[in-house]
């Protein structure tokens, strides 16, 4: 059996500093733990993310080649910018 000791201390988990108030996230492929003074920039860029994959699965999922979409290159990541524009 486990037994508590301590709660909101820092801690070292796999190697990483976690401090009370930081988010861990994980999923089938592992966990990170994202600081809380830079988390909502983190959110901020993975939304970004996801948008920008979404957009990119579209244009896949409408028989266009990966290659050149993904990794985007600079013409797609400014298609993607006017797409963006427009939608809004």
């Amino acid at each position: 059996s486990m037994m508590a000791v301590d709660a909101q201390i820092p801690i070292g988990c796999g190697g990483v500093a976690t401090f009370p108030g930081d988010i861990i996230v994980g999923d089938e492929d592992g966990v990170v733990v994202i600081p809380q003074d830079i988390a909502e920039e983190v959110i901020a860029a993975a939304y970004e993310q996801d948008l920008l994959e979404a957009y990119i699965r579209a244009r896949v999922e409408n028989g266009e080649s990966i290659v050149g979409l993904y990794p985007p290159s600079e013409l797609v990541l400014s298609e993607y910018e006017q797409f963006k524009k427009h939608k809004s």
